[in-house]
């Protein structure tokens, strides 16, 4: 079955538009405003730097999960394994973020790889898993919220994007 270009709804607001689909409306964020351009892309790669963070604990979490609950033996192994690997990497694993939006800890992991008994480390794992998730989609909100304040001043003022490329070696000398 083809879908004719009358009957397709995209195909009518492309058309409506002079062939580009419909632009969406800039979505502001009041509480970003008071930030400079500089200081709201710090703000906006501190939070992606914290979500990958977050992200990574968040999938050992799960994958620590997923062990306890299949296999007590396995969950003595991977207790090494992990306790070694976050004692060697503390300085990797651990990332600062700046003070414009007060972030709450990540729960204390070191203690769930300490812990014997399969059903409680199961049931810690998974409210840790609950936190590491709710605390995601809080940067998420916020990152979304700075992306869209970015774009809008982009689109209010588009040369503000260009202070986001890097200079030519010449540009930077002051060489013509």
């Amino acid at each position: 079955m083809t879908t004719t270009h009358a009957a397709d709804p995209r195909a009518r607001r492309r058309t409506a538009a002079g062939g580009q689909p419909p632009r969406r409306p800039a979505q502001r964020a009041p509480e970003l405003a008071p930030l400079a351009l500089d200081e709201l892309r710090a703000y906006r790669q501190e939070l992606i730097t914290e979500e990958a963070r977050v992200s990574y604990w968040r999938r050992l979490v799960q994958a620590r999960l997923d062990l306890a609950v299949d296999d007590e033996t396995a969950l003595g192994r991977l207790r090494t394994v992990l306790t070694d690997q976050q004692r060697a990497s503390r300085r990797i694993a651990v990332q600062p973020v700046g003070g414009h939006v007060e972030m709450p800890p990540v729960p204390d992991l070191a203690v769930l790889w300490e812990r014997e008994g399969c059903t409680e480390v199961a049931s810690r794992l998974a409210d840790a898993e609950h936190q590491l998730s709710a605390y995601r989609r809080g940067l998420h909100e916020r990152l979304d919220a700075a992306t869209g304040e970015l774009i809008a001043r982009y689109r209010e003022e588009p040369s503000l994007a260009l202070r986001a490329l890097p200079l030519a070696p010449d540009a930077e000398m002051g060489v013509a």
